[in-house]
């Protein structure tokens, strides 16, 4: 199948396998315990496997998808041995995954279309929104972008000089207020400040609370229409940064964030040190929303454009 050609090199390659490590070897575990004294791929072996992709926090629907497509191929090849199995599954989730028209990414870039191309990045508090914001940045930064960050989480005031840091770290310039300032007023001078000076892209950090979806829905939709005084269409991008390693509660934020405001880009973090990267394949394929970078690391090169491809790849050695 001509889904796997060495897109990242070989350097982005291992970071992504490194990262992907626990996920990988507790999976095939499973799935080697599964399939032990079995040589036919049968009704019971595909029983197991919906199992193991299940508790691999895949999915439901997207597991039932899967084991569909392999019931099928089983089918017509009348036999096939659970020695390959790995094979067959990598090639039908990727299968599956090339039905969606995103992940096809190997580098950081934003559409020249739009300047300044303005990011509004939202979830829930400790996901990693800070963070990846910073990486972010650095990330276009290298591409040659001029980048202004935009402190609109006035909630805490540890969010403000976090971004202040990386800010610092990267070498971008950073437009915030005091805590408790009106964040649509952060996210109003910000625009001003990137259109003033130029500026390519500007990501926005933004309160992470969820306990009232009435109150974030209202937040965030005023923090909209003001930027839509500066900069038409604004933002652009509405990122929700999930973090991976909650596995199925990551599915319940992504559908909480994406009833309260457009999310149109996902971000996975922290799927190094958790054994549950198969909610990357469930929420690719499920939420029809862009997975756009995948966060595999604590270096400030670990945070990838996720390329479904070379995710599958890795993630199914």
């Amino acid at each position: 199948m001509s889904f796997f050609k060495n897109i990242f090199s070989s350097d982005k390659k291992a970071t992504l396998d490194k990262g992907l490590e626990k996920s990988s070897s507790t999976f095939f575990d499973k799935l080697s315990r599964a399939v032990v004294g079995k040589s036919k791929v049968d009704a019971d072996v595909l029983d197991d496997l919906e199992e193991v992709l299940v508790t691999s926090d895949v999915g439901v629907n997207t597991t039932l998808k899967v084991i569909d497509r392999i019931e099928t191929r089983v089918a017509k090849d009348k036999y096939v041995g659970t020695e390959a199995l790995n094979l067959i599954l990598k090639e039908e989730i990727a299968g599956l995954l090339s039905e969606t028209s995103s992940g096809e990414a190997t580098v950081f870039s934003v559409p020249e279309t739009n300047k300044p191309y303005v990011i509004m990045v939202v979830g829930v508090n400790g996901a990693g929104k800070t963070t990846t914001i910073g990486k972010l940045a650095y990330q276009f930064k290298k591409q040659g972008l001029n980048v202004v960050l935009g402190a609109a989480d006035t909630f805490r005031a540890a969010a403000i000089d976090q971004l202040q840091v990386w800010a610092d770290r990267v070498g971008v310039p950073i437009i915030k207020q005091s805590m408790g300032s009106d964040p649509a007023s952060v996210a109003f001078d910000t625009l001003q400040s990137a259109v003033n000076s130029n500026a390519d892209v500007v990501i926005i950090d933004t309160a992470g609370r969820l306990h009232n979806k009435v109150n974030l829905m209202n937040e965030l939709t005023k923090v909209k229409r003001v930027m839509q005084k500066v900069v038409d269409h604004s933002p652009h991008e509405v990122l929700l940064v999930l973090d991976g390693s909650t596995g199925q509660n990551a599915f319940e934020q992504a559908k909480q964030f994406t009833a309260a405001t457009e999310v149109n880009a996902l971000a996975i973090t922290k799927l190094d040190g958790t054994a549950k990267g198969g909610v990357v394949i469930g929420i690719s394929d499920e939420f029809q929303i862009p997975v756009r970078y995948i966060g595999v690391g604590e270096g400030v090169e670990d945070l990838q454009v996720f390329n479904k491809f070379e995710f599958v790849d890795s993630f199914f050695k």
